[in-house]
């Protein structure tokens, strides 16, 4: 059997004819499906289970704090420069952490993933930042070929910083830019001149870390295709490993600060197409790998290997090479999956702490996933991340029927056939080239919650 191409094609009038609301895929249920009323003592029960699995962990760590308001932003932040507020909620961090701790078998797993958050991970101090560390090392067994990732705001960050963390153990960083433009950044109240970013990647270079990614957003105020090919060529001068290209999603009855964004001042869908189509192109004639919605890869990235070596997957931090991995989330909005069971943290930091304080693990609402939720899943992470589904590994994984068991499924991919998204064969699913980017939509005829939805609030795939 070949390995499917990485070309990936643009067809805008099958994008227009399937541009619909659909997740992310992030997880599967969705966080949608996430409910207040989960048995808690149910969760407990499910992580000391999962330490018979002897699964390697990936840890979160989620700092909230922010000294600017992005207005584009879509994440749990608290705005303030108020630096008293971080002592208190690494202290409750700690204590969760020691709650975890005697739960799992942490001798006989080890830690092959951890990555911080935000927020903004760099609104702590040197100090504070390798006392965070230090802290989880005394509680976790880290695997010395680790993934070990931050995000950063280079707004906020000089070399010393820099350095220091790689020094005291990260090998990864992540940053937004989202647009090199002035009148987009002053429109989204983050202004980052070029120079600075520049500087930024030199010392990230300089410092050895294995890999740099960045961030970008089209559909953000007075973007056009002109001013964003200018973003484009500018990001591919920065040689970053990396890129994720996001479609920003204008929710401001979710998200209050992006009611800060004048709606009449985003481009219009056919324009936002065009960004797509050229961000796309230039970025694949420049040597990246499409790996998948809105992530980009260099050939040589394990993100790029994982996708050939069909062992990519997703989760809450989006494309991850550590299938096998059971993610732990700590700080407030976190979010924990388990291989049965998802649940996420307090929001609000006053009930994070004060069930913390309790003895109690601070977590708000969650969904427990039964065999169905199971092996759809697998259909969905197989598609969302390879492009392929061989019906023969979902078969004699779940001992079903695949055809039986999907028969109404496979019923409706058909009309995606016709219009040359997919392609059925007798063992197997393959995605096209076209279909690469309407693959959340594609995935979303095996969601069984989303069939019963009478109103889809999600972003729109493009």
């Amino acid at each position: 059997m070949e390995f499917l191409t990485q070309e990936v094609k643009f067809d805008l009038d099958m994008i227009k004819k399937y541009d619909k609301p659909a997740p992310r895929y992030t997880s599967y249920p969705p966080a949608t499906e996430f409910t207040h009323d989960i048995d808690k003592k149910d969760y407990v029960k499910k992580i000391i289970q999962s330490n018979d699995r002897k699964t390697p962990l990936s840890l979160y760590f989620h700092i909230p704090f922010c000294e600017n308001a992005c207005h584009f932003c879509g994440c749990n932040v608290i705005i303030t420069r108020r630096k008293e507020v971080v002592k208190p909620y690494l202290d409750h961090l700690y204590k969760e952490m020691d709650l975890y701790k005697n739960l799992i078998d942490t001798n006989n797993r080890k830690v092959v993933q951890l990555h911080w958050g935000g927020g903004t991970p760099n609104y702590l101090s040197d100090e504070e930042t390798v006392e965070l560390f230090n802290e989880i090392k005394k509680r976790f067994i880290i695997d010395p070929q680790a993934e070990v990732s931050i995000e950063i705001d280079p707004r906020h960050v000089d070399k010393d910083r820099i350095f220091l963390l790689k020094e005291i153990g990260f090998n990864r960083v992540s940053f937004g830019i989202q647009d090199f433009n002035p009148k987009v950044q002053e429109a989204v109240n983050r202004i980052q001149p070029e120079e600075m970013i520049f500087n930024v990647m030199s010392w990230l270079r300089q410092a050895g870390f294995e890999s740099v990614n960045i961030d970008l957003i089209y559909g953000l105020p007075y973007q056009t295709l002109e001013t964003f090919t200018e973003t484009i060529e500018k990001t591919i001068k920065l040689n970053p490993d990396r890129i994720a290209v996001f479609n920003f999603a204008y929710v401001p009855w979710l998200k209050r600060l992006q009611r800060n964004i004048d709606e009449k001042t985003l481009p219009p869908p056919a324009e936002k197409l065009r960004i797509l189509q050229m961000t796309i192109e230039k970025l694949t004639n420049a040597g990246y790998v499409f790996i998948g919605m809105d992530h980009f890869a260099k050939p040589n990235d394990e993100l790029a290997i994982a996708q050939r070596e069909r062992t990519l997957h997703r989760n809450f931090q989006g494309y991850t090479t550590k299938a096998q991995a059971e993610l732990f989330g700590f700080g407030a909005t976190s979010i924990s999956m388990l291989y049965d069971g998802y649940v996420q943290n307090y929001k609000v930091l006053r009930d994070y702490y004060e069930t913390i304080d309790s003895g109690n693990l601070p977590i708000e609402r969650g969904v427990y996933l039964n065999q169905d939720d199971i092996i759809r899943r697998d259909v969905i992470m197989k598609l969302m991340c390879h492009f392929r589904l061989v019906k023969s590994e979902i078969s004699e994984k779940y001992n079903i029927d695949f055809d039986t068991y999907f028969e109404t499924e496979l019923n409706q991919l058909q009309d995606m056939e016709k219009d040359g998204l997919l392609k059925l064969y007798p063992d197997r699913i393959d995605i096209t080239p076209i279909g690469r980017l309407l693959i959340r939509n594609i995935a979303s005829t095996f969601d069984i919650y989303l069939r019963n939805k009478k109103e889809r609030r999600f972003s729109k795939a493009i």
